[in-house]
């Protein structure tokens, strides 16, 4: 994964306080507006039937709506108070993203640059403000790969760093499922070393393979039985139900259900779109955009115009990189950028939105990281890409803020055109 590991210092102190900084911007105004907006019209009711005991979104795990639904028991229904459980979710996954890209790569540079980029990159700031599934999910997702990646670079710590992963991997399904594709590569890197350090005997062979002293057999357990059977328990409350409980020993029956409830859903929506629009930054969500608490007020899900488009030739590059050098931290951002845009170029979910690029998108800032980082080390004058594209993404973030965080508008009902770029984003 890169022998300069062990030269960089654990940039965990500087991540921890960039990410305080992004807490607390996702804080401000966390409660605007004050009634529910898109998705919200689907979780927060969930959320409050759940706490009657009551059935409803069943097509959905229930970690998530869990989790909005104790916020709402605990500290009242209010606006500020169902989107606290998605703002925490913000920070901690974006801190998890970052120690495990710094497991991955080893670079203390390139790891504060992409927790950077992944912080300014609108989507994960958007969603982290918002009362849907998607950050629930992206959180227990990253600190999945944070405890994985970890057990590769301290072997020593190889089982109880599995098993923690494997808990926060059952969390993540639990959440949604789009975050699979993701947490299947690590079981499938752990199978192929294995084969290929240990061969015939790669099943119960200690030796080689990326966790010396974990056979593959105990591996599978730990990245496949123990999260498959956490993420059954996260549906604890749908064994609860007041009417029509999921029964806890038909998890197949209940997935089947939960399918066809999901391909039930075929009117077409206005802002649906396609993953090839979605690295195009093409077609955009329009979240909010009406007259509440005081003002016009905006919220606009679409991409940051230059780090989402930069980082389609830096994934070209990490893919590169990854083959024919040999680079092991550029090839994992690449396959995981890969396969959580290949699932849904490949889902038969007839209805996608820009935000189902949540994951993608932030394994594309990984791979953008990568490649500012190897700018940054050139000895030419080319080294100032890396600070420049950095300071591009903070000034797109800083111009489109108002229209990504519903603040006060002027001019009335155009006050959106000035972000407009696109007709698309329309």
């Amino acid at each position: 994964m890169g022998a300069r590991f062990t030269k960089d210092r654990d940039p965990a102190d500087w991540c921890a306080v960039l990410v305080v900084f992004f807490l607390a911007l996702v804080w401000w105004r966390l409660g605007t507006p004050s009634q529910i907006y898109f998705d919200e019209i689907h979780y927060v009711p969930a959320a409050r039937k759940l706490i009657e005991g009551a059935r409803v979104n069943a097509e959905h795990p229930m970690l998530g709506k869990a989790l909005i639904a104790a916020a709402i028991r605990w500290l009242g229904d209010t606006s500020l108070h169902w989107r606290i459980p998605s703002a925490i979710a913000g920070g901690i996954g974006l801190f998890a993203f970052s120690r495990a890209f710094w497991f991955i790569s080893g670079s203390r540079r390139a790891t504060l640059i992409a927790l950077f980029l992944v912080a300014t990159d609108f989507a994960w700031f958007i969603q982290s403000r918002i009362a849907m599934l998607d950050m629930f999910m992206a959180c227990f997702g990253m600190a999945a790969l944070w405890m994985f990646a970890a057990a590769i670079r301290h072997p020593q710590q190889g089982r109880w760093r599995l098993a923690v992963g494997g808990l926060f991997a059952g969390l993540a399904l639990g959440a949604k499922w789009s975050v699979a594709p993701a947490l299947v590569l690590p079981g499938l890197g752990f199978l192929v070393l294995k084969l290929k350090d240990t061969g015939r005997h790669f099943l119960w062979a200690r030796s080689g393979g990326p966790v010396p002293g974990i056979s593959l057999v105990e591996a599978g357990f730990w990245l496949g039985l123990w999260p498959l059977a956490v993420y059954w328990l996260t549906f604890w409350p749908a064994f609860h139900w007041a009417s029509n409980p999921v029964n806890p020993w038909d998890p197949i029956g209940w997935h089947r259900e939960m399918l066809r409830l999901q391909d039930s859903v075929t009117k077409l929506h206005p802002y649906r779109s396609q993953w090839y629009q979605w690295i195009a930054n093409w077609r955009a969500v329009w979240y909010l955009y009406q007259p509440v608490d005081g003002a016009q007020r905006g919220i606009v899900l679409i991409g940051n115009p230059f780090t989402m488009l930069a980082g389609l030739p830096a994934f070209l590059w990490a893919l590169w990189a990854g083959i024919m050098r040999q680079r092991r931290d550029a090839l994992a951002f690449a396959m995981l950028f890969l396969t959580t845009l290949g699932f849904w170029a490949l889902s038969g979910k007839p209805i996608q939105f820009y935000y189902h690029y949540l994951l993608p998108g932030t394994f594309l800032m990984a791979c953008l990281a990568l490649a500012l980082d190897e700018l940054w080390r050139l000895p030419d004058r080319r080294r100032w890409l890396g600070p420049a594209a950095l300071v591009l993404s903070a000034a797109l973030f800083v111009y489109f803020y108002p229209i990504i965080s519903a603040g006060k508008l002027c001019c009335g009902r155009p006050s959106f055109e000035q972000w407009m770029w696109l007709r698309s984003w329309r």
